[in-house]
């Protein structure tokens, strides 16, 4: 008997893919009309082995009405082109919407545990972990890690800690830990610490720790550390300490500029940046 493996893929919501290929339905054998058995893309039909990959092979991976697939392939058929496999045949076993393709393709798929899945779709208790690939949306409870990659959706109870890649918007409660990439989007409770890459936008409670780089907009409660680069915003409560990072071109060097919330005019819940000499001024 010829062993299979299931392989993830994602179409147009009328089921073509690049090419025009259309794809049948559950139950229904797919088969490349202009197979070539060699390592280049094209000539077969496409997909993430096991769920793993590299997202960007598919142009339909993140419109909200794409078809998702989980198909069935004879494992001596599978050629890996390195960021995704192609193969001349397979038998459709799951069409539908992302939260259901990765659900079958996880429960029926063991292999699939060995990496991120990409588009998983999840939700673990309290103390448990989860990890997704990118455009993944996880759920945890209290104390959880959930860790996603680019474009992920990852919201936690207390005390849990989350990162996420790209693109990433993470919600985290009290005493969270919340790590994410260029254009996240970030928001902690009290005593949380919150990491952003350039463009983010950071809101965490009182006592908290907020970072983020470039164009970055932070919002804190009281007494909280709020530290932006070049061009950030940053908005502080009660007690809050306000740092931002930017280059000083008559010197040639980066400088950074600290301001306390109640001391020398800079006033609580209020959205300061730096002019061009690194003063704090209203934004």
């Amino acid at each position: 008997m010829k062993k299979t493996a299931l392989v993830l893929r994602c179409n147009a919501s009328d089921m073509s893919s690049y090419g025009g290929f259309i794809w049948p339905g559950v139950g229904q054998v797919a088969e490349c009309p202009d197979w070539v058995p060699d390592t280049e893309c094209g000539n077969g039909l496409h997909g993430w082995l096991y769920g793993h990959g590299d997202s960007s092979t598919s142009e339909y991976v993140g419109i909200p009405d794409a078809k998702w697939l989980v198909v069935e392939v004879n494992e001596e058929d599978i050629i890996d082109l390195g960021r995704k496999v192609k193969f001349p045949r397979g038998i459709v076993r799951y069409v539908g919407d992302k939260a259901g393709a990765t659900g079958y393709l996880t429960e029926h798929e063991p292999r699939s545990a060995n990496d991120a899945v990409i588009g998983l779709v999840k939700t673990v208790g309290n103390n448990q972990s989860v990890m997704g690939g990118n455009y993944s949306v996880l759920t945890g409870g209290h104390h959880s890690i959930l860790t996603g990659g680019n474009y992920s959706t990852l919201t936690g109870g207390y005390r849990s800690t989350l990162t996420g890649g790209h693109g990433s918007t993470l919600t985290g409660g009290l005493c969270s830990t919340l790590t994410g990439g260029h254009y996240s989007t970030l928001t902690g409770g009290h005593v949380s610490t919150l990491t952003g890459g350039d463009y983010s936008t950071l809101t965490g409670g009182d006592w908290s720790t907020l970072t983020g780089g470039d164009w970055s907009t932070l919002t804190g409660g009281h007494n909280s550390t709020l530290t932006g680069g070049d061009y950030s915003t940053l908005t502080g409560g009660d007690w809050s300490t306000l740092s931002i990072k930017w280059f000083d071109y008559k010197t040639n060097r980066e400088r950074i500029s600290i301001a306390y919330v109640g001391e020398d005019g800079i006033e609580p819940n209020v959205a300061y940046k730096l002019d061009g000499q690194g003063k704090f001024i209203r934004s």
